[in-house]
């Protein structure tokens, strides 16, 4: 199993239209890909210097090779609304993780 991480500075100018959007369209526009079996979203809860409020969007996926095709067919398209809908608002990185073991 796999994460998908996505770490989101998000302006607070743009903070509660960006929950929402997230909530109500991007990830369950990410869901419906049919390439993820579970998405999380947490707060992180150190202040960052630079300002703005930091969240963790967590999508779980079953094998690396999902996670390519999600590159290959959906994130251009996905990345490119969310930079159309807070244009200059956020700032992203992306991680892989690889589940080794839960308890």
């Amino acid at each position: 199993m796999y994460i998908y991480n996505v770490t989101i500075n998000i302006d607070e100018s743009v903070h509660d239209a960006w929950v929402k959007w997230m909530q109500e369209s991007h990830i369950p526009e990410m869901m419906s890909t049919g390439k993820f079996t579970n998405a999380r979203m947490v707060k992180v809860l150190v202040e960052e210097e630079m300002g703005g409020i930091t969240y963790s969007v967590q999508f779980l996926t079953e094998s690396k090779e999902i996670l390519e095709r999600y590159y290959q067919e959906d994130a251009d398209r996905l990345r490119a609304l969310a930079l159309k809908a807070f244009p200059n608002k956020f700032v992203a990185f992306r991680t892989e993780l690889e589940i080794i073991s839960e308890h």
